[in-house]
């Protein structure tokens, strides 16, 4: 047992981290539920309290991650050493200690774990976890439970003053759907409802009390996935949590191609708003079902996704956005029903769409700085969410700029021979050793699934290629060395350098030793390529920003990579090949499902939403293309 307020041990940043959960839990009666186990797979260095959020299991806290609540209690059953920290001493017997008690939020997953999650004995009541702040539950939907007098001859006060009377701390206001069944609700209910409230607008009236049940869904409307999280909003509790691809993937991959295609088929827009809200609908079933709520109990949802999403979802021509000007309808979309987006929910449940910066920093950019607290933090930092289309934001504590850089598909695994999406068969991980010996293998491959290899996904693209940097086989112009100069440099791995044609690869699985080339898993060097221009655009993007403010790569005291794919990356390949700035990796952190994360935040707190509309104002966005100096830096960017 170390010492307490020992950190965290250092960690080079490379590879997976595979934690096992075993949660235990209660049901509603307080009856004890068998455990359940989980496996998920994160990055080194990540707290455990996030690898848990992130994958939708529930621990308990109120403050944010800081350990200062002392609730997010878990027993690291690895027979390993674990650090302890002062406020583990604090919070913990010295047996509880020595069996492994931790606070969730202090361990740093830097080796595979196995870990008991207890039954959550409080839940948060005041608070819901946020990103690194704690955020007060103030939730726009509310539920009051109110028990009425008759209406007498003496007392003739129509049914809706008689209940807005009993609710004199909310102006309210009802619309028709309202007034058809308050009548006949109040009376077969004996004047005992429930009124629900979004705001100050009465939705509906519910008879007897039903103030226990109040759900709103969190969706991350993402071009390639969609994310939807069930919450409950009394208590800030995230109920079940599920994500797929989203149905507009056969119209492209990227939001151009979708634009395009709705500019050369009258029809395509249609269909492409068909098919987002199939993909809404079926997670919010999905999460409804796992959760055991009843759809019509959810009253409002949040979505956060880029402004070409959020057009297309709410059947909005998105032509502006991919020509010059490149011009938005507006800023903020207008609330609407949630049935117009084709949800199966209450009849009167609402939809927020996050406000956006610009044509290409979207509404999910905009949640992901709420839940990062992008405008209340006084350090220099970077926050980039890596796709198709990146975003990039930069505050000095001051001044926040944000713009995008157009990165292409190659981090979703497209234009790249062997690519493929982040699935069971992916390779992930990479590493090399060029001087492995015996039995030792040169290349040693992390696989999503723990399958055969099948293919590479775009957190092993970056790898791949940061490993081959690093030995020499790639130079800095990003061309794979000659063969003469692989069997001096590498000797182990240059039989793994071959040809495809005129084009050269390097082997990274061979399903048989005798396997022709193409039958393999390989990097090819137009895969290099791909993969240069897509961090040529990205690094130029915050090279630029960093300029702006007068600021060097040395300021940047924290990186935040956002989106599923910035948290699969690896910190130490992203600093090798210059996707980030060369900054120690414990500076970079891998931020996990801020777009998400915000959405959940502005369904919890009426505040927390405002602020999300305060961000238009405090936001500078750059763009990049009218610059003359964008060419010299996208050409000096190249180079590994």
């Amino acid at each position: 047992m170390e010492r307490p307020g020992v950190d965290a041990p250092s960690h080079d940043g490379t590879g997976r981290v595979d934690l096992t959960f075993t949660i235990h839990g209660k049901a509603e009666d307080g009856a004890v539920l068998p455990p359940t186990q989980r496996g998920v797979r994160v990055p080194p260095g990540v707290t455990v309290f996030d690898a848990a959020s992130w994958n939708g299991i529930a621990i308990d806290s109120t403050c944010g991650g800081h350990g200062t609540c002392h609730k997010c209690k878990i027993q690291v059953t690895t027979d390993v050493e674990v650090p302890v920290t002062r406020h583990d001493t604090r919070t913990f017997t010295p047996a509880q200690l020595a069996e492994g008690w931790r606070l969730g939020c202090l361990v740093h997953a830097t080796r595979d774990l196995a870990v008991e999650v207890p039954s959550l004995t409080t839940r948060p009541k005041a608070a819901t976890v946020g990103i690194g702040r704690q955020v007060i539950l103030r939730p726009a939907l509310q539920k009051r439970y109110v028990e009425l007098a008759e209406a007498t001859l003496a007392d003739q006060r129509t049914d809706l003053v008689r209940l807005t009377d009993a609710i004199d701390d909310l102006e309210l206001t009802a619309d028709l759907h309202v007034l058809r069944r308050l009548s006949t609700v109040l009376r077969q209910a004996d004047f005992k409802v429930t009124a629900v409230v979004l705001d100050e607008a009465l939705i509906d009236i519910e008879a007897g009390d039903t103030t226990a049940a109040r759900y709103a869904i969190a969706f991350d409307l993402g071009t390639t996935t969609v994310v939807g999280t069930l919450l409950d909003v009394g208590t800030g509790t995230p109920m079940a949590v599920a994500s797929m691809l989203n149905a507009q993937q056969p119209f492209g991959g990227d939001v151009i191609t979708r634009i395009s295609a709705t500019m050369m088929d009258p029809e395509a827009l249609g269909r492409l708003q068909r098919a987002a809200a199939t993909t809404l609908s079926d997670l919010a079933r999905e999460v409804c079902r796992e959760a055991g709520v009843d759809p019509q109990q959810v009253y409002e949802v949040a979505v956060a996704g880029n402004a070409t999403m959020t057009a297309l979802v709410l059947g909005i021509d998105p032509e502006p956005l991919g020509v010059a000007p490149f011009v938005m309808s507006s800023a903020q979309p207008p609330s609407v029903l949630a049935s117009e987006i084709g949800l199966s929910l209450h009849p009167r449940a609402r939809a927020f769409f996050f406000p956006a910066l610009g044509a290409y920093v979207g509404g999910d950019i905009v949640a992901g700085m709420l839940a990062t607290g992008m405008d209340r933090d006084k350090r220099t930092r970077l926050f980039i969410d890596v796709g198709t289309n990146c975003e990039i934001v930069l505050s000095d504590g001051e001044t926040i700029l944000s713009t995008a850089a157009p990165a292409g598909p190659a981090f979703e695994g497209g234009a790249i021979r062997c690519g493929m999406r982040a699935a069971d068969g992916a390779i992930e991980v990479i590493k090399v050793d060029p001087h492995a010996e015996g039995d030792d293998p040169p290349v040693t491959l992390g696989v999503i699934g723990d399958v055969e290899p099948m293919g590479l996904c775009g957190s092993g693209l970056v790898d791949a290629v940061a490993e081959l940097v690093r030995v020499g086989l790639l130079d800095s112009t990003g061309r794979l060395v000659t063969d003469e100069a692989a069997k001096e440099i590498a000797p182990a791995l240059a039989d793994r350098l071959a040809r495809i044609g005129e084009e050269r690869v390097f082997i990274l699985h061979r399903p048989t030793p005798d396997a022709d080339t193409v039958e393999c898993v390989y990097l090819s060097q137009r895969d290099v390529r791909e993969l240069q221009f897509a961090k040529a655009a990205i690094s130029t993007g915050w090279s630029l920003l960093l300029e702006e403010l007068g600021l060097e790569h040395r300021d940047v005291q924290q990186v935040l990579l956002a989106g599923s794919f910035g948290s699969y990356l690896s910190p130490a390949s992203a600093v090798r090949i210059g996707l980030v700035p060369q900054l120690p990796v414990l500076r970079i952190v891998a931020a996990g499902n801020v777009a998400g994360e915000g959405a959940k935040m502005a369904l919890l707190s009426v505040r927390e939403r405002a602020g999300a509309l305060a961000l238009l104002e405090e936001v500078t966005y750059v763009e990049l293309s009218d610059r003359p100096d964008f060419n010299d830096a996208f050409v000096e960017q190249l180079s590994f």
